[in-house]
């Protein structure tokens, strides 16, 4: 096994709207590792980028959604070592920006099997969640919250 010698640094996007209140965008991994999994749009942080701009271009790249009001919701830190993954995810938040379109496309059908808005408390069972996606929900973040309690307790995450 060819073993990494870092991990990788993404960005996952907690996305919500007016539209649909209560929920969040999520999508199901496919052809890739995690293949099946549900997750957020999101993905590497590329050389010199902002992790609000990396949320920006990865949100409108893969869900052709743009967004405003983007910030910091937390970090989590997921391992695979089965899976040979290791990642550390900055996870942002932002909102729908209702001037422009306000409902997801699939534009990359190769690496996703579609969006959906899921409300918050109905979320899939962990086994059906990606591996950062798990690690979010275990330190108890509350999209719809603005404090950071979620972060005071927070232990490593390993899958």
């Amino acid at each position: 096994m060819d073993v990494k010698e870092r991990p990788g640094v993404g960005v996952g996007v907690v996305v919500t709207s007016l539209a649909h209140p209560g929920c969040v965008l999520l999508g199901r991994r496919k052809g890739s590792t995690g293949s099946g999994l549900f997750q957020l749009p999101g993905g590497h942080l590329e050389f010199g980028e902002t992790w609000e701009q990396c949320a920006k271009r990865e949100t409108l790249e893969e869900a052709e959604l743009h967004l405003e009001n983007v910030r910091f919701a937390s970090v989590v830190n997921a391992v695979s070592i089965k899976d040979n993954y290791h990642y550390v995810t900055i996870i942002m938040k932002g909102e729908v920006d209702m001037h422009y379109m306000s409902e997801p496309k699939n534009v990359e059908p190769d690496k996703n099997e579609g969006w959906k808005w899921v409300r918050w408390e109905d979320f899939p069972p962990s086994d059906q969640l990606f591996w950062g996606l798990i690690c979010l929900k275990e330190q108890g973040y509350n999209p719809f919250s603005e404090d950071f309690n979620h972060l005071r307790a927070h232990k490593l995450n390993h899958y």
